[in-house]
């Protein structure tokens, strides 16, 4: 599995930092390609297979929009994002009509639908704004490299050192030392990139960004958990060896990026 994982990282992390790097459509695409595959494997989870025809719809919905939330960000019309979340939320609702007749839950359908779009194609088209934003460039990696830095941190720390269960209702494995561990990291990282690119940020904020970014990816960590968990399975998928699926890959990173935007625009 540690074979597998550092595999996958090797390969993968040259294509995403060149495709990154170029930005404009190419970053628009490749954002938009990893929502649409995040948000097919939440779906997956939280929506069963078998259901009726107009339940199966929700998640075709949901997959057509979301690009189109990320296209509002990336042009620059950014108000455009929560008006294509409430046509989301009208066309769901009317799909739920027909079902409420044979299942009193239908409602919680289009929750789920609807939270899917803003869980993974909102939040990641922060990800856009931080990319084009004044140092966009320099921006965008570190924190990518924070929340890397601190799942890396947290994996190795809980695996070799962990003893105290930080959270076992929801993730078993993951332990108090392991977090903190992760925190670590994403100190130091930030430290790092901090020193080489980004010279002029005073050290104090560059902490708080970490530790804030660090902690939102673990909470994000969790949050994934708890559908998975709840749907009885370990990973999201399988697309990525030795990481599972992309939801098992990107949910700290769901968290971190409109947080990461924030405080770029609010404390530096």
């Amino acid at each position: 599995m540690h074979l597998k994982r550092w595999i996958t990282g090797i390969i993968a992390l040259p294509i995403l930092y060149l495709l990154v790097w170029i930005g404009g459509m190419v970053f628009y695409l490749l954002v938009a390609a990893a929502s649409i595959i995040t948000l097919w494997e939440y779906y997956r989870i939280v929506f069963p297979s078998d259901g009726p025809f107009q339940e199966r719809l929700m998640p075709i919905l949901g997959l057509v929009f979301a690009p189109a939330i990320i296209w509002a960000f990336y042009d620059g019309k950014i108000e455009a994002a929560p008006l294509i979340l409430a046509v989301d939320l009208i066309l769901a609702a009317g799909l739920s009509l027909p079902l409420f007749k044979d299942d009193p839950q239908a409602p919680a359908l289009v929750a789920k639908q609807v939270l899917g779009l803003v869980y993974i194609p909102l939040f990641l088209s922060f990800l856009v704004l931080i990319r084009f934003s004044p140092d966009g460039v320099a921006w965008i990696f570190w924190p990518l490299l924070i929340v890397f830095a601190g799942d890396t941190g947290a994996f190795y720390t809980g695996t070799y050192l962990g003893r105290h269960k930080l959270c076992p209702w929801v993730s078993p494995k993951k332990t108090i030392e392991g977090s903190l561990g992760g925190l670590t990291a994403n100190v130091a990282v930030a430290l790092i990139y901090k020193s080489l690119l980004l010279p002029d940020l005073a050290a104090v904020p560059c902490i708080l960004f970490a530790l804030i970014i660090g902690a939102a990816g673990q909470a994000g960590d969790l949050f994934a958990s708890e559908f998975k968990r709840s749907a009885g399975v370990k990973d999201s998928g399988t697309l990525l060896p030795g990481h599972g699926g992309f939801l098992d890959r990107l949910d700290a990173l769901l968290f971190a990026s409109p947080l990461a935007y924030l405080l770029k625009i609010g404390i530096f």
